[in-house]
């Protein structure tokens, strides 16, 4: 019988193979928008052939990081499950960025801002917004992170008397810090994380733009999170 230890050194060494590719990588960081997408979308997102990024995505099935479901002709790949999304993020946020490339376009940069300013990571809010959101949950005592986030008291009645159900299910925590990738901070992640990123979306608080995972806080976004968070409608734009 195996070593435990030598199996999870092996099963850790694929892992981290896996994302030890540059275009495999590409597709995890689309994937982080928590869309399905078509193998053929990915392949023109990271500029590869067809059969080259078929050959990727048929490893990161076979590994467990992603999963894949087939409609007709169409084959549509997303992330496995929410920690695989966390665990991108955070590889993200921790590498060490280099020299800052210019931008392409100027379309480029504007996407790279709106990006930076607010966007979506698997399925809660990441960006300045995201920071913004979390760190008014802190200062009023509906969220702790010295310990570990965690929703409080006044955290729970707080989504109860916005209407946002906190909806338990599997092992996934209540609440977790995802390391931002830009600002390089914890944002709210977990079920409360995902149930407030949904009700910014539903009652259009937050609006998508664009093909990426970029967000813009609308005015009635602005109004609402000015008068249950307190966050300066100026600081969000």
């Amino acid at each position: 019988m195996r070593d435990p230890e030598v199996m999870a050194a092996s099963d850790l060494a694929a892992l981290a193979a896996l994302f030890a590719d540059e275009s495999r990588a590409t597709f995890l960081l689309a994937l982080l928008d928590g869309r399905a997408w078509t193998a053929g979308e990915l392949a023109r997102h990271a500029g590869l052939a067809p059969s080259t990024a078929s050959e990727h995505l048929g490893k990161l099935v076979a590994g467990g990081v992603l999963t894949e479901e087939r409609q007709g002709r169409h084959r549509y790949v997303r992330l496995a499950d929410p920690g695989i999304a966390h665990l991108v993020e955070d590889l993200a946020a921790r590498s060490e960025p280099g020299p800052a490339a210019p931008p392409r376009s100027l379309r480029a940069a504007s996407a790279g801002r709106a990006m930076a300013r607010g966007r979506t990571c698997y399925d809660h809010l990441a960006g300045r917004l995201g920071i913004a959101i979390t760190e008014a949950m802190t200062v009023r005592g509906l969220l702790r992170q010295d310990t570990g986030f965690a929703l409080t008291d006044r955290g729970v009645g707080w989504f109860e008397e916005l209407g946002v159900p906190l909806v338990r299910a599997g092992r996934r925590p209540v609440a977790r810090g995802c390391l931002d990738w830009t600002e390089r901070r914890p944002h709210l992640a977990g079920i409360a994380g995902a149930a407030l990123c949904r009700h910014a979306l539903d009652t259009g608080w937050c609006v998508r733009i664009g093909t990426e995972r970029a967000v813009k806080v609308t005015a009635e976004g602005e109004a609402a999170l000015h008068e249950t968070l307190g966050i300066a409608p100026a600081s969000l734009r």
